[in-house]
């Protein structure tokens, strides 16, 4: 499943981007909470006032419904309550979009990078001073707490900002020639239409990644958000529109998923495809690409190790263990699925870090100090028992939680199971939710085994004051990201992907724009007449 988490550290910009700590957040963050603490209707309402709260698809830059009028509910988690309802799209309005997109591709993609720089410079000028309204988005559709919508904005909106600014550093080369009369050269050109499919659990970042970097190189995208949270995508769009994104460069279609992707996979017009999403359907999307060999990228399921030595600082340990875990309620797939502690420390370990999952308040994100939010809907809370009861019954011990929690809908306890075994699911499968999973070891190279024996490489986390082991264990295991004595390691100045079937190519950073580019060679000869 879709996955981010944010880098902390202690430089002022890092903390503004990530809405995590200091002053740069809190006297908004109190603000705003003591404005919607009230009810949910009452965000509800102070989004229509602000005419972010769109409720039709994004073609061609005209706002529609479906063309057989269907629609689907949107609901808070929280609650149970619908926000809104949104079209019900599938095949005619995607063939409708991707023709959209593939019109404006030969105007978007001519504009000189200085010209695309600023309109997405203006678009995350947007993003930020709607920052409050969009964090309350957030919140109301997907459950989070608000302060974790702050950091998604701020974090969703580093993107624009960034790619706004690579936009300008597409560079080519010179590659000496074999023969004296011949110039050979390198171009990057922007590869078409992309279609981006993406998440519920980061609705604004995981958008923001891959839109960032495909229309910074002059690509044009149809995207298809979760039906579960299609509200902050088309939020977003308006602000794309306001910012000066030209019609048909950004389309937003939700609805049907499987009629929505084969028309995207289908199309000769779509030429890449990007997923961020379970590993099972980024399996399919990269067998449905073969059919028209699209260019495609893949962010997909994790099963995170977080490894904690007898030399490490046990506070830091809590702490960023804490952090990897609990994010979101745990439905990210950066979460430290798999907590193994070193026999030495692992006592210790277990009682601190209990004591501190103890104190996570649980409640609706848009009260003031809950820290975890419900789990997205019912099959996902069905699936966090599933795999607990499978723990219990092959000898896991419940040291807290472990129960639908009393505020009853898709609440959860923050849980932690201690003595787990590779035997058990939880082992081998991503809980995505509230469960801390505590596995003992001997030595270094048993962790790293541990770790490793996984078919997921996504992210993984290390706790040792030892800086040999550091680098030791850092470069042995399988995953593309890798913290040391940090939860919370992703920035989008940085390289976002996984090993294994955790996915394919990079997002964010410098990395990400080749993702969105074609290399083209020309070759110039019989250059030395007149």
């Amino acid at each position: 499943m879709a996955c981010f988490a944010l880098a902390t550290q202690p430089r002022p910009m890092a903390m503004r981007r990530a809405g995590l700590l200091g002053r740069h957040f809190a006297s908004p963050f109190r603000l705003l909470c003591r404005q919607v603490s009230m009810e949910p209707q009452a965000a509800v309402d102070r989004l229509k006032e602000s005419g972010l709260l769109r409720t039709q698809g994004l073609i061609g830059g005209k706002w529609i419904d479906a063309y057989d009028g269907k629609t689907i509910q949107v609901q808070n988690p929280a609650t149970g309550d619908v926000i809104a309802s949104v079209p019900c799209m599938g095949r005619n309005e995607t063939t409708n979009a991707i023709s959209s997109a593939y019109n404006t591709f030969s105007s978007w993609s001519k504009l000189t990078a200085s010209e695309r720089s600023k309109c997405l410079r203006k678009w995350y000028d947007l993003i930020i001073s709607h920052k409050e309204d969009l964090a309350l988005l957030i919140t109301l559709e997907q459950g989070k707490p608000l302060k974790e919508s702050l950091g998604e904005v701020s974090y969703g909106a580093a993107f624009i900002e960034f790619f706004a600014e690579e936009a300008k550093r597409i560079y080519g080369d010179i590659i000496a020639p074999t023969i004296d009369d011949r110039r050979l050269f390198v171009l990057k050109q922007p590869v078409g239409v992309v279609g981006a499919i993406t998440p519920w659990n980061f609705p604004l970042a995981m958008i923001t990644r891959k839109v960032g970097p495909a229309l910074a190189c002059g690509c044009t995208v149809v995207v298809k958000p979760s039906e579960y949270t299609p509200l902050t995508a088309l939020a977003a769009a308006e602000l794309a529109l306001q910012a000066g994104i030209p019609p048909g460069a950004l389309n937003i279609v939700m609805g049907n998923p499987s009629d929505i992707g084969d028309t995207l996979l289908e199309s000769t017009q779509v030429r890449k495809i990007t997923f961020t999403g379970s590993t099972a359907v980024g399996k399919k999307l990269m067998a449905g690409s073969a059919s028209t060999v699209k260019k495609i990228s893949l962010e997909l399921g994790g099963n995170a190790p977080c490894i904690v030595f007898d030399d490490a600082d046990l506070d830091v340990a809590v702490k960023g263990s804490l952090a990897a875990k609990f994010r979101n309620s745990g439905q990210t797939c950066v979460c430290a699925n798999r907590i193994l502690v070193q026999e030495g420390i692992y006592e210790k370990f277990a009682n601190a870090f209990a004591k501190a999952v103890q104190a996570l308040q649980v409640g609706n994100g848009l009260v003031e100090g809950t820290v975890q939010g419900p789990l997205i809907n019912e099959a996902a809370l069905e699936k966090v028992e599933t795999i607990v009861k499978d723990a219990t019954a092959k000898g896991a011990d419940v040291v807290i939680g472990g129960r639908r929690h009393s505020l009853g809908l898709t609440f959860y306890e923050p849980t932690v199971l201690g003595n787990v075994n590779k035997e058990m699911l939880i082992f081998r499968q991503e809980v995505f939710g509230p469960v801390a999973p505590l596995m003992r070891f001997k030595t270094e190279e048993e962790a790293i085994q541990m770790a490793n024996d996984t078919n997921a490489g996504l992210a993984a986390y290390i706790f040792t004051t030892s800086m040999p082991r550091s680098w030791r264990v850092s470069e042995a295991l399988e995953y593309g990201l890798v913290g040391v004595n940090e939860g919370l390691i992703s920035t989008e100045v940085a390289p976002f992907g996984g090993f294994k079937q955790s996915g394919l190519g990079r997002e964010g950073s410098k990395y990400g724009m080749d993702e969105y580019l074609e290399i083209k060679y020309v070759c110039m000869g019989n250059l030395k007449g007149t």
